[in-house]
């Protein structure tokens, strides 16, 4: 009943939230009486902040309609180059009526970017899209809320998971792709690949792998600590609901939005405290430049999806609790995940110098499966000072990891080894749900 009490409660707090909304702009805009009384400041600061902690965050756009190329302004338009139940895949197609910037752009690199599907919207990766824009024709998987997919398109797995990968990158050409795997997905996408390697299918011309849990038995975090100390009937018994009436996937199985952003205040309950703290004090001083980077971090902090519980089940046995991918264990849909099948893909592996959600060296685990890439193909980054999240997104992304991607990308523009001819006809591709 736990998320049936948490929409009644949400429910029953939207007029407060909605008149606290208001009261803001009631005694915050000039020329109201309101705003002219002693401590309108202070009022109208005080209910912003009451209203944004009780509103509901829907998922943000990514906002994306134009980058700088070459001094001019590209318009970018966001399609859908395929739609799936539990995901689509965008592309951001870029328009130019610039004869040199139509050749230049013809011929650039093509970059599929799988985001995670760990609670946050891919629009959390915006800045990644937005910084590769310019140089490369990009790609993103767009995972779709659970909550918001009717039971009828069946049950969603990790398998089903690294389906999706597979059939993206037949779908885009892996003969000129590149994928980038930000958390999360480090792990279905290099299965993904080493399966498509194994069957003699062309595989992707390299493969950026950034803050993953390929194997979490190194530098454990807070996080591989809480799901290896519960047995997985624990998680399935408390953290797993059913979707109320009222929405598409009503009667699906998940883990709610609700319950993970609760988790990640938890995680550093101090810090979102000053920062609300924080936010207050500046609109009442009118600082509203620091107030409006507040409101962007949380509207996008604080929307988050509900997961299929089938397949956040079987991530937190096959990744944190069995480590199945490192130990050579793992069967998708009958075939064993072999990474040192992938001979015609160059490996670039970056982690976080502070990254407390996936430890330094999990990621770069993947170089010692990856051994049919030989060394001159592989390249490790560990970005000094940076967390998770700065290893993809902000200032250090844009300065010292993006330069990286888009050289070590550019190198391998043309296949850097001969791709292995299938000695037999590629089996039927599963179909995905």
């Amino acid at each position: 009943m736990l998320y049936q009490l948490h929409e009644l409660n949400r429910t029953w707090m939207a007029p407060f939230t909605e008149l606290a909304r208001a009261n803001a702009r009631i005694f915050g805009t000039d020329g109201t009486w309101l705003s002219s009384l002693p401590g309108a400041d202070r009022a109208s600061a005080a209910n912003e902040l009451l209203y944004r902690i009780g509103k509901d965050y829907e998922k943000p756009p990514f906002a994306i309609h134009q980058v700088v190329k070459d001094g001019h302004d590209v318009p970018v338009v966001e399609k859908v180059a395929l739609d799936k139940p539990f995901c689509r895949l965008l592309r951001f197609k870029r328009y130019t009526d610039d004869a040199a910037n139509i050749l230049g752009m013809k011929d650039q690199p093509t970059v599929l970017v799988v985001a995670p599907l760990s609670g946050h919207h891919a629009t959390l990766l915006r800045d990644t899209v937005r910084t590769l824009l310019p140089d490369h024709k990009v790609y993103i998987t767009d995972w779709v809320d659970a909550r918001m997919v009717p039971t009828e398109a069946g049950a969603f797995t990790l398998d089903d998971y690294v389906a999706y990968i597979e059939e993206f990158i037949r779908h885009i050409g892996a003969e000129r792709l590149h994928v980038i795997s930000v958390c999360q997905p480090t792990v279905p996408v290099l299965a993904a690949v080493s399966l498509m390697a194994a069957r003699g299918e062309p595989t992707p011309r390299s493969l950026v792998m950034m803050g993953g849990p390929i194997d979490t038995r190194e530098s454990p975090t807070a996080v591989n600590t809480l799901a290896t100390q519960k047995p997985l009937s624990w998680f399935s018994g408390n953290v797993i609901h059913t979707v109320p009436q009222d929405y598409p996937g009503h009667g699906r199985r998940v883990y709610p939005g609700f319950l993970q952003h609760t988790g990640f205040v938890a995680m550093n309950p101090e810090r979102h405290f000053m920062s609300h703290w924080d936010f207050y004090s500046s609109l009442v001083q009118g600082d509203l430049d620091d107030a409006s980077s507040h409101r962007r971090f949380y509207d996008e902090y604080n929307a988050v999806l509900d997961m299929p519980a089938e397949y956040y089940l079987d991530t937190i046995s096959v990744v944190f609790q069995q480590h199945l991918l490192p130990r050579g264990l793992w069967d998708v849909a009958g075939e064993r995940v072999d990474p040192s099948a992938i001979t015609g893909t160059a490996l670039l592996t970056i982690e976080g110098e502070l990254d407390d959600i996936s430890g330094q060296g999990q990621t770069r685990a993947a170089h010692v499966l990856c051994t049919g890439v030989v060394d001159a193909h592989r390249e490790h980054l560990t970005v000094e000072g940076a967390g998770h999240y700065g290893i993809f997104s902000g200032r250090r992304w844009r300065t010292q990891v993006y330069p990286q991607v888009r050289d070590f990308i550019a190198r391998y523009a043309a296949p850097p080894m001969a791709q292995a001819a299938p000695s037999a006809p590629v089996p039927a591709a599963r179909k995905p749900r």
